[in-house]
């Protein structure tokens, strides 16, 4: 179900991942355990990370 992918070069890595369903997911330890970061989206086709 996986529509947009993205990482961060961050240490550890961060992963980010969005759905046709509207929702966001991160992973701040390489993608260990995930967190929703986001719902009730429209479909997510892309995801980006940067630092600020």
């Amino acid at each position: 179900m996986r529509d947009a992918m993205c990482t961060a070069t961050a240490t550890p890595a961060g992963l980010y991942s969005g759905s046709r369903s509207g929702e966001v997911y991160a992973g701040a330890d390489e993608g260990e355990s995930w967190r929703q970061g986001a719902a009730h989206l429209p479909d997510v086709l892309c995801v980006r990370a940067a630092e600020v």
